[in-house]
């Protein structure tokens, strides 16, 4: 299982193809790039990527 951080995963693979495999929208995931939301991205050993957000808890302001 690979880690990679959100914003190192769309430059790979581009904003609109990274969003595509990640089951959002371009847009959604360039705001969780600009305002820094702190999204990890797992490369499972089958090949399916899961994509985890940190916040601290209790959390009561929104991050985007």
């Amino acid at each position: 299982m690979r880690r990679i951080p959100l914003s190192e995963f769309a430059k790979e693979h581009g904003h609109t193809k990274a969003a595509q495999m990640l089951g959002c929208t371009q847009g959604a995931l360039s705001k969780a790039i600009r305002v820094g939301r702190d999204v990890v991205v797992f490369c499972n050993e089958d090949g399916s990527l899961t994509a985890l957000e940190q916040r601290p808890f209790p959390s009561q302001k929104t991050a985007a």
